[in-house]
């Protein structure tokens, strides 16, 4: 069975409470960050643990990390590179030590995920995150950088963050010299760097897809189909490199197949964490984010779960971007009441579709962490 989590940014970073989050049905725990330590700097153990006591005094427990960010000289393969890997090195020790077993993370250059309106209005009276590639074709790197800022709602969104406004136009244009077999060497590089510490504390390593999943600002971008996560798999053959299969990033270009990419037997077995919420297509290189139910968006979030079952997928599972309903004001896309409502949907797909199988259900949900 999958372990139900939910995203928490951390005290003083997120409005929803651990709280509120103890109180969604089946919810075993969180996906955390210390998102207050900038890239490239180790993570100190005594932080993680003190994050750890703190989740664990709510009564739930740390699930995973989302993320340990990966600096953008990494990426480039810069002279500082190597420094940058031990310290990220440095930091999967001190998680490894404490207990924790998965991280969460991209390999996206310059920008993490992109939208065009993080409140576009819809029919229902809910707000939700939206792209239209005719906005952005519009725009400059850095005025869209400009664009999310003033539009988060007073949020610091991650990989837009406002320390890092002074490094973009010189990271797009190092950036653009890249070609995507550049960028796979680089990433390659850091794989087999990593691996060793992964193996030896047991820490699953998912990288996230590019989001949305085609070309940008014309950067390199690696991680955007099933071919793409095939070439990554087989970049290090350690069982420890595996993916995040995000539903929403994957799903935002319609020519993905999430439920094929799933069954790809280099692919489904390294699924080792997933985040599932539905996208509408409304045009091309046009969607909004939907409500988790199948039927109000473009995905069919029974087939996916399906597929994850039939895989025999059992890690941590989250509800991803939620609209915003009921009034509520939160950080885009990470408010509590609609993907507290996504998670209930999920483990009732879960549930139907493992008892209509003759699977136990529930069944070890006291399955250690190491074990995920």
């Amino acid at each position: 069975m999958m372990h139900m989590g939910f995203r928490w940014y951390g005290p003083g970073q997120d409005p929803v409470t651990l709280s509120q989050i103890r109180q969604i049905g089946g919810m075993e725990g969180v996906i955390t960050a210390l998102h207050e330590i900038p890239a490239g700097e180790p993570w100190p153990e005594d932080k993680v643990r003190e994050r750890k006591a703190l989740v664990e005094k709510a009564g739930l427990k740390i699930l995973g990390l989302e993320s340990i960010n990966v600096h953008e000289d990494i990426k480039y393969g810069g002279k500082d590179r190597d420094r940058l890997i031990e310290n990220y090195i440095k930091s999967l020790e001190a998680v490894g030590k404490c207990g924790i077993h998965l991280v969460c993370y991209n390999f996206m250059p310059v920008f993490d995920w992109t939208r065009t309106d993080l409140a576009m209005p819809l029919p229902d009276g809910s707000k939700a995150m939206a792209y239209d590639g005719k906005i952005c074709e519009g725009l400059t790197a850095t005025q869209m950088f400009d664009y999310i800022a003033k539009n988060s709602n007073g949020f610091e969104m991650p990989g837009w963050e406002l320390n890092r406004r002074d490094e973009i136009v010189a990271e797009i244009k190092k950036f653009s010299e890249l070609t995507p077999d550049d960028l796979r060497a680089n990433y390659k590089y850091f794989l087999d760097a990593i691996m060793p510490t992964c193996e030896k504390y047991q820490i699953k390593m998912g990288v996230h897809p590019d989001d949305p999943s085609y070309d940008l600002f014309g950067l390199p971008r690696i991680c955007k189909c099933e071919d793409d996560l095939v070439k990554i798999a087989r970049m290090n053959s350690s069982p420890y490199n595996g993916f995040t299969l995000c539903t929403g990033s994957l799903g935002s270009n319609p020519a993905n197949n999430i439920p094929k990419i799933i069954r790809n037997k280099e692919i489904g077995p390294r699924i080792h964490f997933a985040h599932v919420r539905n996208v509408k297509h409304t045009g091309d290189h046009q969607f909004h984010e939907s409500a988790h139910i199948s039927r109000c968006g473009s995905l069919d979030l029974y087939e996916i779960m399906k597929a994850l079952i039939e895989m025999g997928f059992n890690g941590v599972i989250r509800p991803d971007h939620g609209r915003e309903i009921w009034d509520e004001k939160a950080r885009p896309g990470y408010g509590l009441y609609d993907r507290a409502l996504g998670a209930e949907y999920l483990q009732g797909l879960e549930e139907a579709i493992r008892k209509d199988k003759g699977m136990r259900y529930p069944d070890e949900i006291n399955t250690t962490l190491q074990e995920l």
